[in-house]
């Protein structure tokens, strides 16, 4: 026998017992025999028609473990029809004289009772109402918090034998002494160290997905600054899309507090721009290329082309991205006949090109012509493919370490930057546009990855100098911006532009050390951080804009247009790319052409 025949059955039985119970608290609890004999009989009647009224508004297809106000209300106007129905076939069927009015109106209301009772006392017992609330099993944590997430939470946790919450933390004031789903509000966020000593919790919850970032940091710090473990709850988008519950609970991440607000982005553009479109991403394996392909494939293009220099990176990137239309090229962005092999046989309407030689360190002494080759002829040579190829826009991917560079990997970018403004410059048919901005929160060769390494192996924590700061954001953000960008590129008549990002406030590294530190569980009497000096071409800090730039706003708020100077001509062009192709050039050849190709470059003194 199904399930819906048993419910089916059961709803059966609960309209008999109601049936009888109106007569019964009709005559106070002593029917009389005529009465008694009428009663059986229009049972004959009753039931079936009322079990007809049910199936008919489909009491049968939910789940009484996950009963809710909703099938309530279902149960309601079931049994408020099966009431208006039930005298009516009594009458049709000459049995309606015999049976009191006030049956009819006590009727339907016992059996909303019994119906919607016993669906609501199985779905209680099933989430442990009836033995596991608070009852001293599973850790005792807080939760810091106090809206409609804070109550989703607790009503997941109560089945959990990990969590037990005795408490609630709020992060503003006002609401102390209350309970929200049965669990006191002990008091705002500022006394958290006296509610975990006396509810004996060891662990606090962040229940605010929908919080500012600042709000988070905050919380943050004071369940730190408390000797707690801080936890969260999934980010507000996973909840929404329902990729995850609110009760995957994660440990709290640097990126939760380094993170922004979240990227309002022209979705209907976008989808214009990218939709049934080929798109070509260089460096499709690197952290910033594999994301702008995950942010792309949300808008259906009709081929993704990744480009890669590296076998290994090019698979993994192919693996995340199986079943979808992809190529995947294995080809070196300085190959001339390659690209234009590649961009002839695909015709990408989009190219992202965001391969290039990051590190800087690595980039600075010995490696200074390879990473000049790459980022700059690298450019132009996948430039001048997709213009060859009828390419409609080209996004170059630039870093805030080409503004004022002192570093050769900054002065290359800088140089890509003017390479592509001087192609668009030719009358090219293609709108260029770069986008500038810093450092990825986890991006390959990132501070990230090492400090997580150090504070695994017990310290210490290497950092370069106790003053220098950077610029932060996380990956997909960076993404998203950089897809917003290209699609202001489409708008622009003219192209060419330098796009400069949001990029907040920079944050000290030694700040970043010490919250990863905190956040793992340990102090800095334990994982120490220790100054090692500036790196190679390395400098304090990093520019958004050089010193003869300004910007421009744009219709998105997290996005600028940097007015650069005087655009070269074709004779420039020329002689770079004479330049360029010359044999290999020691360190001292490369920063020297480097000065006089970017006038503002300043190679630092390490």
């Amino acid at each position: 026998m199904t399930r819906g025949v048993m419910i089916f059955l059961h709803d059966l039985v609960m309209v008999v017992l109601a049936w009888l119970g109106a007569y019964w608290l009709r005559f106070n609890l002593d029917i009389p025999p005529e009465f008694s004999q009428a009663m059986w009989s229009a049972l004959l009647v009753v039931v079936p028609v009322q079990g007809a009224v049910f199936y008919v508004f489909g009491l049968y297809r939910g789940l009484w473990r996950f009963a809710s106000v909703s099938d309530l209300k279902r149960i309601l106007i079931a049994c408020g029809i099966a009431g208006l129905a039930t005298p009516a076939a009594l009458v049709m069927t000459q049995q309606l004289s015999m049976a009191p009015r006030s049956v009819f109106i006590l009727g339907p209301l016992l059996l909303v009772l019994l119906m919607g009772g016993v669906r609501f006392t199985y779905r209680a017992w099933k989430d442990g109402h009836f033995f596991l609330r608070r009852t001293g099993v599973g850790m005792p944590v807080l939760i810091v918090g106090a809206d409609e997430t804070a109550m989703r939470l607790i009503k997941e946790l109560e089945v959990s034998r990990v969590w037990r919450v005795v408490g609630i933390v709020e992060p503003g004031t006002g609401q102390a002494g209350r309970q929200l789903g049965g669990v006191p509000i002990l008091g705002g966020i500022e006394g958290i160290r006296g509610h975990a000593e006396r509810s004996e919790a060891r662990s606090a919850i962040i229940a605010m997905p929908a919080a500012s970032v600042a709000e988070r940091r905050r919380a943050t710090e004071a369940i730190a600054s408390a000797g707690l473990a801080a936890m969260t709850v999934p980010a507000l988008d996973d909840l929404l899309t329902g990729r995850v519950a609110i009760s995957a609970i994660r440990k709290v991440e640097l990126e939760d507090l380094l993170g922004r607000d979240r990227v309002d982005l022209d979705e209907a553009g976008l989808s214009g721009l990218l939709q049934d479109k080929t798109v070509l991403i260089s460096g499709a394996g690197g952290s910033i290329g594999t994301e702008l392909c995950r942010q792309i494939a949300r808008f259906n293009p009709r081929l993704m082309v990744f480009v890669e220099q590296s076998e290994f990176a090019l698979y993994g990137v192919e693996q995340e991205f199986a079943g979808r239309r992809v190529a995947c090229v294995i080809g070196d962005v300085k190959d001339a006949s390659r690209m234009q092999a590649v961009c002839a046989e695909y015709r990408p309407d989009v190219v992202f090109h965001a391969a290039a030689y990051k590190h800087v360190p690595l980039m600075e002494c010995a490696n200074a012509w390879e990473a000049v080759k790459n980022n700059v002829q690298g450019t132009l040579t996948v430039a001048r493919a997709a213009l060859a190829a009828g390419t409609g826009e080209f996004v170059l991917i630039s870093t805030d370490k080409a503004v004022n560079p002192t570093n050769v990997m900054g002065a290359s970018k800088r140089l890509a930057e003017v390479v592509c403004q001087a192609v668009q410059a030719q009358g090219s048919a293609t709108r260029f546009v770069m986008v500038r901005f810093g450092n990825v929160l986890g991006s390959s060769g990132s501070v990230i990855p090492l400090f997580r390494e150090q504070i695994a192996r017990g310290g210490p924590v290497t950092v370069t100098h106790p003053e220098i700061i950077r610029y932060f954001m996380l990956i997909p953000e960076a993404a998203q911006l950089v897809l917003q960008a290209g699609l202001m590129a489409a708008r622009d008549a003219e192209g060419g532009r330098v796009f400069v990002l949001d990029m907040g406030e920079p944050v000290k590294i030694v700040d970043l050390a010490r919250d990863m530190i905190r956040l793992s569980g340990f102090s800095e009497d334990e994982i120490r951080i220790e100054f090692t000096g500036l790196r190679p071409g390395e400098k304090l800090f990093e520019e958004l804009l050089a010193d003869g730039e300004s910007t421009l706003s744009t219709p998105h708020p997290k996005l600028r247009i940097a007015k650069s100077s005087a655009i070269p001509d074709a004779a420039w062009l020329a002689e770079l790319e004479a330049w360029l192709a010359e044999p290999w050039r020691d360190e001292a050849a490369v920063k020297a052409g480097l000065r006089r190709w970017v006038p503002e470059y300043r190679p630092a003194a390490n």
